[in-house]
Protein backbone atom coordinates (compact mmCIF):
# COMPACT_ATOMS: atom_id res chain seq x y z
CA UNK A 1 0.00 0.00 0.00
CA UNK A 2 0.79 3.29 -0.71
CA UNK A 3 0.05 6.98 0.92
CA UNK A 4 -1.32 4.31 4.06
CA UNK A 5 -2.76 7.14 6.28
CA UNK A 6 -5.85 9.42 4.96
CA UNK A 7 -5.43 13.15 4.49
CA UNK A 8 -8.90 14.62 3.40
CA UNK A 9 -9.81 18.14 3.07
CA UNK A 10 -9.36 20.07 6.09
CA UNK A 11 -7.94 23.29 4.12
CA UNK A 12 -7.59 26.93 4.91
CA UNK A 13 -10.70 29.30 4.44
CA UNK A 14 -11.21 31.11 1.13
CA UNK A 15 -12.16 30.21 -2.28
CA UNK A 16 -11.51 26.43 -2.73
CA UNK A 17 -10.76 25.16 -6.40
CA UNK A 18 -12.78 22.35 -7.63
CA UNK A 19 -12.78 19.39 -5.48
CA UNK A 20 -11.85 17.36 -8.83
CA UNK A 21 -9.18 20.30 -10.01
CA UNK A 22 -5.89 17.64 -9.11
CA UNK A 23 -7.29 15.06 -11.47
CA UNK A 24 -6.58 17.53 -14.47
CA UNK A 25 -2.68 17.31 -13.42
CA UNK A 26 -1.07 14.09 -15.59
CA UNK A 27 1.03 13.55 -13.10
CA UNK A 28 -1.46 13.13 -9.87
CA UNK A 29 -4.10 11.27 -12.30
CA UNK A 30 -1.43 9.17 -13.07
CA UNK A 31 0.36 8.57 -9.41
CA UNK A 32 -3.68 8.29 -8.11
CA UNK A 33 -4.87 5.77 -9.78
CA UNK A 34 -1.41 3.34 -9.33
CA UNK A 35 -2.09 4.17 -5.63
CA UNK A 36 -5.82 2.77 -5.42
CA UNK A 37 -4.90 -0.26 -7.36
CA UNK A 38 -1.73 -1.02 -5.02
CA UNK A 39 -4.15 0.43 -1.50
CA UNK A 40 -7.12 -2.52 -2.94
CA UNK A 41 -3.94 -5.04 -3.47
CA UNK A 42 -3.28 -4.14 0.04
CA UNK A 43 -6.77 -4.39 1.41
CA UNK A 44 -7.44 -7.62 -0.41
CA UNK A 45 -3.97 -8.90 1.19
CA UNK A 46 -4.71 -8.03 4.89
CA UNK A 47 -8.19 -9.90 4.20
CA UNK A 48 -6.72 -12.52 3.32
CA UNK A 49 -3.79 -13.16 5.73
CA UNK A 50 -5.91 -12.42 8.74
CA UNK A 51 -8.53 -15.22 7.39
CA UNK A 52 -5.67 -17.67 7.71
CA UNK A 53 -5.79 -17.28 10.68
CA UNK A 54 -8.91 -16.75 12.39
CA UNK A 55 -9.60 -20.05 12.76
CA UNK A 56 -6.84 -20.98 14.61
CA UNK A 57 -6.26 -21.21 18.40
CA UNK A 58 -5.64 -18.02 20.02
CA UNK A 59 -7.08 -16.53 17.02
CA UNK A 60 -7.57 -12.82 18.76
CA UNK A 61 -3.56 -12.95 19.41
CA UNK A 62 -2.80 -13.83 15.71
CA UNK A 63 -4.97 -11.82 13.95
CA UNK A 64 -4.01 -8.63 16.04
CA UNK A 65 -0.54 -9.31 15.41
CA UNK A 66 -0.86 -10.10 11.79
CA UNK A 67 -1.76 -6.52 12.05
CA UNK A 68 0.89 -5.14 14.59
CA UNK A 69 3.38 -6.94 12.60
CA UNK A 70 2.52 -4.57 9.75
CA UNK A 71 2.50 -1.60 11.53
CA UNK A 72 5.36 -1.69 14.32
CA UNK A 73 7.91 -1.26 12.22
CA UNK A 74 7.12 2.80 11.57
CA UNK A 75 7.77 2.73 14.89
CA UNK A 76 11.69 2.48 14.11
CA UNK A 77 12.26 2.64 9.99
CA UNK A 78 9.45 5.77 10.22
CA UNK A 79 12.13 8.91 10.98
CA UNK A 80 15.02 6.94 9.01
CA UNK A 81 12.88 6.54 6.16
CA UNK A 82 11.84 10.67 6.47
CA UNK A 83 15.76 11.35 6.36
CA UNK A 84 16.50 9.72 3.09
CA UNK A 85 13.11 10.52 1.41
CA UNK A 86 14.31 14.46 2.60
CA UNK A 87 17.89 13.76 1.15
CA UNK A 88 17.68 11.33 -1.78
CA UNK A 89 15.95 12.03 -5.32
CA UNK A 90 12.02 10.60 -4.27
CA UNK A 91 10.94 9.28 -6.73
CA UNK A 92 14.12 6.60 -7.42
CA UNK A 93 13.51 5.99 -3.50
CA UNK A 94 9.73 5.30 -4.05
CA UNK A 95 10.82 3.23 -7.44
CA UNK A 96 13.40 1.04 -5.35
CA UNK A 97 11.01 0.54 -2.62
CA UNK A 98 8.09 -0.74 -4.51
CA UNK A 99 10.15 -3.21 -6.34
CA UNK A 100 11.25 -5.01 -2.99
CA UNK A 101 7.65 -4.78 -1.90
CA UNK A 102 6.43 -6.47 -4.97
CA UNK A 103 8.98 -9.18 -4.66
CA UNK A 104 8.30 -9.70 -1.08
CA UNK A 105 4.37 -9.87 -1.46
CA UNK A 106 5.41 -12.48 -4.70
CA UNK A 107 7.08 -14.44 -2.17
CA UNK A 108 4.19 -14.58 0.03
CA UNK A 109 2.07 -15.98 -2.78
CA UNK A 110 4.46 -18.92 -3.60
CA UNK A 111 4.64 -20.00 -0.47
CA UNK A 112 1.01 -19.99 0.18
CA UNK A 113 -0.09 -21.76 -3.19
CA UNK A 114 2.69 -24.41 -1.85
CA UNK A 115 1.07 -25.03 1.67
CA UNK A 116 4.26 -23.55 3.42
CA UNK A 117 3.00 -20.59 5.02
CA UNK A 118 2.68 -21.34 8.83
CA UNK A 119 1.01 -18.19 11.15
CA UNK A 120 5.19 -17.87 11.61
CA UNK A 121 6.07 -17.35 8.27
CA UNK A 122 2.79 -15.20 7.79
CA UNK A 123 3.72 -12.88 10.50
CA UNK A 124 7.27 -12.71 9.31
CA UNK A 125 6.76 -12.03 5.54
CA UNK A 126 3.79 -9.80 7.15
CA UNK A 127 6.69 -8.42 9.12
CA UNK A 128 8.72 -7.43 6.15
CA UNK A 129 5.95 -5.66 3.98
CA UNK A 130 5.32 -3.58 7.02
CA UNK A 131 9.15 -2.45 6.56
CA UNK A 132 8.80 -1.80 2.92
CA UNK A 133 5.19 0.40 3.72
CA UNK A 134 7.62 1.95 6.75
CA UNK A 135 10.41 3.06 4.42
CA UNK A 136 7.65 4.18 1.67
CA UNK A 137 5.05 6.18 3.36
CA UNK A 138 7.18 9.59 3.99
CA UNK A 139 8.71 10.03 0.95
CA UNK A 140 4.96 9.08 -0.89
CA UNK A 141 3.15 11.82 1.25
CA UNK A 142 5.84 14.27 0.91
CA UNK A 143 5.79 14.26 -3.15
CA UNK A 144 2.07 15.35 -3.02
CA UNK A 145 2.69 18.69 -2.37
CA UNK A 146 5.42 18.83 -5.62
CA UNK A 147 2.20 17.70 -7.77
CA UNK A 148 -0.35 20.54 -7.47
CA UNK A 149 0.10 23.93 -6.65
CA UNK A 150 -0.19 24.51 -2.81
CA UNK A 151 -4.29 26.12 -3.08
CA UNK A 152 -5.23 22.51 -4.81
CA UNK A 153 -3.23 20.68 -1.83
CA UNK A 154 -6.60 20.64 0.68
CA UNK A 155 -8.41 19.09 -2.76
CA UNK A 156 -5.36 16.95 -3.75
CA UNK A 157 -5.55 15.41 0.56
CA UNK A 158 -8.72 14.68 -0.02
CA UNK A 159 -8.70 13.11 -3.06
CA UNK A 160 -6.19 11.08 -1.70
CA UNK A 161 -8.33 10.31 1.69
CA UNK A 162 -11.18 9.18 -1.09
CA UNK A 163 -8.72 6.83 -2.72
CA UNK A 164 -7.64 4.70 0.76
CA UNK A 165 -11.69 4.82 1.64
CA UNK A 166 -12.49 3.52 -1.77
CA UNK A 167 -9.80 1.15 -1.71
CA UNK A 168 -10.80 -0.06 2.06
CA UNK A 169 -14.49 -0.34 0.43
CA UNK A 170 -14.20 -2.37 -2.13
CA UNK A 171 -10.73 -4.38 -1.58
CA UNK A 172 -11.68 -6.44 1.51
CA UNK A 173 -15.09 -7.56 -0.49
CA UNK A 174 -13.25 -8.53 -3.16
CA UNK A 175 -10.42 -10.13 -1.58
CA UNK A 176 -13.51 -12.28 0.47
CA UNK A 177 -15.06 -13.69 -2.87
CA UNK A 178 -11.43 -14.09 -3.72
CA UNK A 179 -10.31 -16.30 -0.53
CA UNK A 180 -13.70 -17.99 -0.57
CA UNK A 181 -13.73 -19.27 -4.30
CA UNK A 182 -9.83 -19.66 -4.36
CA UNK A 183 -7.75 -19.44 -1.79
CA UNK A 184 -4.97 -16.70 0.12
CA UNK A 185 -2.40 -17.23 -2.59
CA UNK A 186 -4.14 -15.19 -4.56
CA UNK A 187 -4.85 -11.99 -3.30
CA UNK A 188 -1.20 -12.12 -2.19
CA UNK A 189 -0.38 -12.29 -5.66
CA UNK A 190 -2.64 -9.93 -7.02
CA UNK A 191 -1.04 -7.47 -4.44
CA UNK A 192 2.53 -8.20 -5.62
CA UNK A 193 1.12 -6.83 -9.23
CA UNK A 194 -0.20 -3.88 -8.12
CA UNK A 195 2.97 -2.56 -7.10
CA UNK A 196 4.35 -2.87 -10.99
CA UNK A 197 1.43 -0.52 -11.44
CA UNK A 198 3.16 1.78 -9.19
CA UNK A 199 6.96 1.44 -10.61
CA UNK A 200 5.28 2.44 -13.99
CA UNK A 201 3.39 5.71 -12.60
CA UNK A 202 6.49 6.56 -10.56
CA UNK A 203 8.68 6.10 -13.70
CA UNK A 204 6.85 8.27 -16.08
CA UNK A 205 6.58 10.83 -13.54
CA UNK A 206 8.40 14.01 -14.76
CA UNK A 207 9.23 15.34 -11.35
CA UNK A 208 10.04 19.41 -11.76
CA UNK A 209 14.13 20.31 -11.57
CA UNK A 210 14.77 20.73 -8.14
CA UNK A 211 17.25 23.42 -6.70
CA UNK A 212 20.36 21.35 -6.68
CA UNK A 213 22.10 21.49 -3.22
CA UNK A 214 24.31 19.72 -1.51
CA UNK A 215 22.52 16.99 0.33
CA UNK A 216 22.87 16.85 3.98
CA UNK A 217 24.29 13.90 6.21
CA UNK A 218 22.20 11.38 7.49
CA UNK A 219 22.79 12.20 10.51
CA UNK A 220 22.69 15.72 11.11
CA UNK A 221 19.60 15.81 8.90
CA UNK A 222 17.92 12.90 11.46
CA UNK A 223 18.81 15.49 14.27
CA UNK A 224 17.76 18.88 12.13
CA UNK A 225 14.69 17.06 11.59
CA UNK A 226 13.59 16.21 15.39
CA UNK A 227 14.33 19.69 16.17
CA UNK A 228 12.52 21.33 13.88
CA UNK A 229 9.48 19.19 15.85
CA UNK A 230 10.94 19.85 18.93
CA UNK A 231 10.24 23.62 18.71
CA UNK A 232 7.45 23.68 16.87
CA UNK A 233 4.69 23.56 19.41
CA UNK A 234 1.54 23.40 16.43
CA UNK A 235 3.11 20.20 15.42
CA UNK A 236 4.01 18.44 19.18
CA UNK A 237 0.18 19.12 19.12
CA UNK A 238 -0.83 17.27 16.23
CA UNK A 239 1.05 14.31 17.48
CA UNK A 240 -0.22 14.15 20.94
CA UNK A 241 -3.84 14.15 19.56
CA UNK A 242 -2.85 12.06 16.62
CA UNK A 243 -1.96 9.09 19.97
CA UNK A 244 -4.88 9.94 22.10
CA UNK A 245 -7.26 9.11 18.95
CA UNK A 246 -5.21 5.95 17.48
CA UNK A 247 -4.27 4.52 20.32
CA UNK A 248 -7.87 3.46 21.33
CA UNK A 249 -9.33 3.01 18.26
CA UNK A 250 -6.96 0.47 17.13
CA UNK A 251 -8.76 -2.02 19.01
CA UNK A 252 -11.43 -2.18 16.50
CA UNK A 253 -9.43 -2.70 13.32
CA UNK A 254 -7.64 -5.84 15.62
CA UNK A 255 -10.70 -7.32 16.84
CA UNK A 256 -12.91 -6.96 13.90
CA UNK A 257 -11.81 -10.45 12.31
CA UNK A 258 -12.54 -12.14 15.23
CA UNK A 259 -15.86 -10.04 15.88
CA UNK A 260 -17.18 -11.23 12.06
CA UNK A 261 -16.13 -14.59 13.30
CA UNK A 262 -17.25 -15.51 16.16
CA UNK A 263 -19.45 -13.23 16.96
CA UNK A 264 -21.63 -12.46 14.14
CA UNK A 265 -20.79 -15.73 12.77
CA UNK A 266 -19.61 -14.63 9.38
CA UNK A 267 -17.36 -15.98 7.19
CA UNK A 268 -14.62 -14.80 4.62
CA UNK A 269 -16.73 -12.31 2.36
CA UNK A 270 -19.01 -11.38 5.44
CA UNK A 271 -15.49 -10.03 7.12
CA UNK A 272 -14.54 -8.31 3.85
CA UNK A 273 -18.07 -6.57 3.87
CA UNK A 274 -17.57 -5.42 7.49
CA UNK A 275 -14.28 -3.76 6.30
CA UNK A 276 -16.14 -2.07 3.27
CA UNK A 277 -18.91 -0.69 5.76
CA UNK A 278 -15.93 0.81 7.12
CA UNK A 279 -14.83 2.06 4.21
CA UNK A 280 -18.08 3.19 2.59
CA UNK A 281 -18.28 5.29 5.93
CA UNK A 282 -15.21 6.87 4.85
CA UNK A 283 -16.10 7.60 1.11
CA UNK A 284 -19.26 9.64 2.88
CA UNK A 285 -16.90 11.55 5.07
CA UNK A 286 -14.60 12.21 2.16
CA UNK A 287 -17.73 13.72 0.49
CA UNK A 288 -19.43 15.51 3.20
CA UNK A 289 -16.23 16.98 4.95
CA UNK A 290 -16.25 19.98 3.38
CA UNK A 291 -19.60 21.48 4.20
CA UNK A 292 -19.23 19.60 7.89
CA UNK A 293 -15.64 20.91 8.47
CA UNK A 294 -17.45 24.82 7.29
CA UNK A 295 -20.09 24.51 10.26
CA UNK A 296 -17.57 22.98 13.04
CA UNK A 297 -14.39 23.86 14.24
CA UNK A 298 -11.30 21.59 14.24
CA UNK A 299 -11.51 20.67 17.63
CA UNK A 300 -15.46 20.06 17.42
CA UNK A 301 -14.88 17.89 14.32
CA UNK A 302 -12.35 15.98 15.95
CA UNK A 303 -14.12 15.54 19.18
CA UNK A 304 -17.44 14.18 16.81
CA UNK A 305 -15.05 11.68 14.65
CA UNK A 306 -13.87 10.61 17.84
CA UNK A 307 -17.20 9.83 19.45
CA UNK A 308 -18.61 8.21 16.00
CA UNK A 309 -15.69 6.02 16.24
CA UNK A 310 -16.65 5.02 19.43
CA UNK A 311 -20.63 4.46 19.01
CA UNK A 312 -19.10 1.37 16.24
CA UNK A 313 -16.55 0.24 18.74
CA UNK A 314 -19.58 -0.17 21.06
CA UNK A 315 -21.78 -1.85 18.59
CA UNK A 316 -19.55 -4.31 17.63
CA UNK A 317 -19.01 -5.60 21.82
CA UNK A 318 -22.79 -5.21 22.45
CA UNK A 319 -24.88 -6.15 19.07
CA UNK A 320 -25.11 -9.61 17.45
CA UNK A 321 -26.93 -8.34 14.42
CA UNK A 322 -24.64 -8.04 11.25
CA UNK A 323 -26.73 -5.72 9.75
CA UNK A 324 -26.78 -3.38 13.06
CA UNK A 325 -23.12 -3.93 13.36
CA UNK A 326 -22.37 -2.90 9.49
CA UNK A 327 -24.67 0.38 9.51
CA UNK A 328 -22.61 1.70 12.63
CA UNK A 329 -19.58 0.59 11.59
CA UNK A 330 -20.44 3.04 8.11
CA UNK A 331 -21.12 5.86 10.89
CA UNK A 332 -17.52 4.69 12.49
CA UNK A 333 -15.96 5.00 9.35
CA UNK A 334 -17.45 8.44 8.34
CA UNK A 335 -15.82 8.92 11.97
CA UNK A 336 -11.99 7.72 11.20
CA UNK A 337 -12.33 9.77 7.60
CA UNK A 338 -12.90 13.02 9.64
CA UNK A 339 -10.40 12.20 12.58
CA UNK A 340 -7.56 11.48 10.51
CA UNK A 341 -8.50 13.80 7.83
CA UNK A 342 -7.95 16.84 9.63
CA UNK A 343 -4.86 15.93 11.40
CA UNK A 344 -3.17 14.79 8.35
CA UNK A 345 -3.94 17.13 6.10
CA UNK A 346 -3.53 20.68 8.82
CA UNK A 347 0.58 18.55 9.49
CA UNK A 348 0.78 18.45 5.66
CA UNK A 349 0.04 22.57 5.91
CA UNK A 350 2.22 23.06 8.80
CA UNK A 351 5.45 21.75 7.67
CA UNK A 352 7.82 23.48 5.24
CA UNK A 353 9.49 21.44 2.74
CA UNK A 354 12.63 21.11 3.79
CA UNK A 355 11.34 19.34 6.49
CA UNK A 356 8.08 17.46 5.28
CA UNK A 357 9.19 14.50 5.02
CA UNK A 358 10.79 13.92 8.45
CA UNK A 359 8.02 15.82 10.27
CA UNK A 360 5.52 13.65 8.18
CA UNK A 361 7.77 10.24 9.37
CA UNK A 362 7.35 11.42 13.24
CA UNK A 363 3.35 11.89 12.37
CA UNK A 364 3.15 8.19 10.77
CA UNK A 365 5.86 7.32 14.01
CA UNK A 366 2.76 7.71 16.11
CA UNK A 367 0.02 6.97 13.95
CA UNK A 368 0.73 3.62 12.48
CA UNK A 369 3.40 2.96 15.45
CA UNK A 370 0.61 3.84 18.13
CA UNK A 371 -2.21 1.81 16.09
CA UNK A 372 0.69 -1.43 15.77
CA UNK A 373 1.10 -1.11 19.37
CA UNK A 374 -2.66 -0.42 19.90
CA UNK A 375 -3.55 -3.21 18.22
CA UNK A 376 -0.96 -5.70 19.58
CA UNK A 377 -1.94 -4.76 23.57
CA UNK A 378 -6.06 -4.89 22.46
CA UNK A 379 -5.17 -8.39 21.41
CA UNK A 380 -3.57 -10.22 24.02
CA UNK A 381 -6.20 -8.12 25.96
CA UNK A 382 -8.99 -9.99 24.83
CA UNK A 383 -7.18 -13.03 25.10
CA UNK A 384 -7.10 -12.77 28.67
CA UNK A 385 -10.36 -10.57 29.24
CA UNK A 386 -12.59 -11.60 26.08
CA UNK A 387 -13.65 -9.52 22.95
CA UNK A 388 -16.51 -7.63 24.28
CA UNK A 389 -14.67 -6.27 27.44
CA UNK A 390 -12.11 -5.10 25.06
CA UNK A 391 -14.16 -3.35 23.04
CA UNK A 392 -15.51 -1.25 25.96
CA UNK A 393 -12.75 -0.49 27.31
CA UNK A 394 -12.19 1.28 23.94
CA UNK A 395 -14.90 2.35 23.69
CA UNK A 396 -14.57 4.55 27.48
CA UNK A 397 -11.08 5.56 26.16
CA UNK A 398 -12.59 7.10 22.55
CA UNK A 399 -14.88 9.21 24.81
CA UNK A 400 -12.38 10.16 27.45
CA UNK A 401 -9.62 10.96 24.21
CA UNK A 402 -12.81 13.18 23.32
CA UNK A 403 -12.52 15.08 26.49
CA UNK A 404 -9.36 15.92 26.43
CA UNK A 405 -9.40 18.13 23.51
CA UNK A 406 -11.39 20.85 26.28
CA UNK A 407 -7.69 20.57 28.04
CA UNK A 408 -5.46 20.22 24.82
CA UNK A 409 -6.99 21.36 21.44
CA UNK A 410 -5.37 22.10 18.38
CA UNK A 411 -3.68 25.43 18.53
CA UNK A 412 -5.36 27.76 16.19
CA UNK A 413 -3.05 29.15 13.90
CA UNK A 414 -1.42 25.45 13.18
CA UNK A 415 -1.79 25.16 9.56
CA UNK A 416 -2.32 28.19 8.48
CA UNK A 417 1.20 29.85 8.62
CA UNK A 418 3.56 31.10 5.54
CA UNK A 419 5.96 28.02 5.26
CA UNK A 420 7.20 28.94 2.06
CA UNK A 421 10.94 29.52 1.93
CA UNK A 422 12.43 33.11 1.62
CA UNK A 423 16.08 34.27 2.14
CA UNK A 424 15.57 37.48 3.87
CA UNK A 425 19.52 37.48 5.12
CA UNK A 426 22.26 38.82 2.75
CA UNK A 427 25.41 36.30 2.69
CA UNK A 428 27.83 36.31 5.51
CA UNK A 429 30.29 39.01 4.33
CA UNK A 430 33.75 37.09 5.38
CA UNK A 431 37.09 37.41 4.96
CA UNK A 432 37.73 33.75 5.19
CA UNK A 433 35.18 31.27 4.30
CA UNK A 434 34.86 28.25 6.57
CA UNK A 435 34.69 25.06 5.30
CA UNK A 436 31.39 23.36 5.59
CA UNK A 437 32.26 20.97 8.58
CA UNK A 438 33.99 23.89 10.22
CA UNK A 439 32.08 24.52 13.91
CA UNK A 440 30.03 25.13 16.15
CA UNK A 441 29.30 28.10 14.45
CA UNK A 442 28.64 31.17 17.40
CA UNK A 443 26.58 33.95 15.56
CA UNK A 444 26.07 37.30 17.60
CA UNK A 445 23.40 39.33 16.99
CA UNK A 446 23.88 43.03 18.06
CA UNK A 447 20.87 45.08 18.58
CA UNK A 448 20.12 48.90 20.17
CA UNK A 449 16.82 49.28 21.31
CA UNK A 450 15.24 51.99 23.59
CA UNK A 451 14.27 51.43 27.16
CA UNK A 452 10.07 52.22 26.40
CA UNK A 453 10.62 49.05 23.48
CA UNK A 454 12.38 46.88 25.37
CA UNK A 455 9.75 44.62 26.85
CA UNK A 456 7.92 44.58 23.91
CA UNK A 457 11.12 43.12 21.86
CA UNK A 458 12.26 40.65 24.52
CA UNK A 459 8.73 39.23 23.86
CA UNK A 460 9.21 39.48 20.36
CA UNK A 461 12.79 37.59 21.00
CA UNK A 462 11.56 34.69 22.20
CA UNK A 463 9.71 33.94 19.24
CA UNK A 464 12.80 34.38 17.24
CA UNK A 465 14.29 31.85 20.02
CA UNK A 466 12.30 28.94 18.80
CA UNK A 467 12.78 30.68 15.12
CA UNK A 468 16.02 29.95 15.93
CA UNK A 469 15.94 26.61 17.02
CA UNK A 470 13.97 25.23 14.39
CA UNK A 471 15.87 26.13 11.43
CA UNK A 472 19.46 24.44 12.97
CA UNK A 473 20.51 26.58 16.14
CA UNK A 474 21.30 23.73 19.19
CA UNK A 475 21.68 26.47 21.56
CA UNK A 476 20.03 29.97 22.14
CA UNK A 477 20.38 33.52 24.70
CA UNK A 478 19.67 37.07 24.86
CA UNK A 479 21.69 39.28 26.75
CA UNK A 480 21.32 42.81 27.36
CA UNK A 481 24.06 45.94 28.39
CA UNK A 482 22.74 47.18 31.53
CA UNK A 483 24.90 50.30 30.56
CA UNK A 484 23.07 51.02 27.38
CA UNK A 485 20.89 50.13 24.73
CA UNK A 486 22.37 47.53 23.64
CA UNK A 487 20.95 43.71 23.59
CA UNK A 488 22.77 40.61 22.16
CA UNK A 489 21.58 37.60 21.15
CA UNK A 490 24.07 34.73 20.44
CA UNK A 491 23.04 30.78 19.14
CA UNK A 492 25.06 27.95 18.54
CA UNK A 493 24.64 25.91 14.86
CA UNK A 494 26.79 23.14 14.88
CA UNK A 495 28.75 23.42 11.08
CA UNK A 496 29.19 26.64 9.05
CA UNK A 497 26.80 24.62 6.45
CA UNK A 498 24.55 23.98 9.05
CA UNK A 499 24.22 27.96 8.86
CA UNK A 500 24.04 28.64 5.61
CA UNK A 501 21.58 26.71 5.07
CA UNK A 502 19.26 28.78 7.64
CA UNK A 503 20.13 31.43 5.87
CA UNK A 504 18.87 30.07 2.26
CA UNK A 505 17.09 26.27 2.74
CA UNK A 506 15.90 26.87 6.22
CA UNK A 507 13.34 30.13 6.83
CA UNK A 508 9.86 30.58 6.20
CA UNK A 509 8.10 33.55 5.53
CA UNK A 510 6.44 33.16 9.54
CA UNK A 511 10.00 33.04 10.27
CA UNK A 512 11.43 36.18 8.63
CA UNK A 513 8.22 37.96 10.17
CA UNK A 514 9.23 37.11 13.44
CA UNK A 515 12.58 38.33 12.60
CA UNK A 516 11.06 41.98 11.13
CA UNK A 517 8.86 42.32 14.09
CA UNK A 518 12.00 42.22 16.50
CA UNK A 519 14.00 43.96 14.24
CA UNK A 520 11.57 46.80 13.87
CA UNK A 521 11.62 47.19 17.62
CA UNK A 522 15.42 48.09 17.49
CA UNK A 523 16.40 51.44 16.26
CA UNK A 524 18.96 50.60 13.65
CA UNK A 525 20.17 47.35 11.87
CA UNK A 526 21.87 45.18 14.03
CA UNK A 527 25.28 43.88 13.94
CA UNK A 528 26.25 40.55 12.97
CA UNK A 529 29.38 38.26 14.01
CA UNK A 530 30.05 35.31 13.37
CA UNK A 531 32.60 33.17 15.59
CA UNK A 532 34.64 29.77 14.52
CA UNK A 533 36.30 27.44 16.37
CA UNK A 534 40.42 28.49 15.46
CA UNK A 535 42.33 26.30 13.24
CA UNK A 536 44.72 23.87 15.02
CA UNK A 537 48.54 24.52 14.13
CA UNK A 538 50.78 21.82 14.76
CA UNK A 539 53.04 22.42 17.52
Amino acid sequence: MVGTVDTGGTGTAGTAPSAWAPLRAKSFRMLWIAQLSSNVGTWMQTVGAQWMLVHQPNATTLTSAVQAASLLPVLFLSLPAGVLADVLDRRTLLITLSGVMAALCGALSALTAGGLTTPTVLIALTFLVGCGQALMGPGWQAIQPELVPRAQIPAAAALGSLNVNLARAVGPAIAGLVVAATGPDVVFGVNAASFLGVIAALTLWRRPRQRVTAPERLRPALASGTRYVRHAPGVRRLLLRSALFVVPASALWGLLPVVSSARLGLGSSGYGLMLGALGLGAIAGAVTIKRVRTRLGRNTLLAVSTVAFAVGTAACATVREPVVVAVTLVVAGVGWLYALSTLNLTLQLALPGWVRARGLALYLMVFLGGQGVGTLLWGVLAGAAGTATTLLVSTGLLLASAATLLTWPLHALTGTLDRDIVAPWPDPALDLEPAAADGPVLVEVTYRVEESAAGAFQEAMASVAASRRRTGATAWSLYRDPAGESWVEVFQVASWGEHLRQHGERLTGYDADLLARARTLAGAEPTVRHLIPPVRTEA
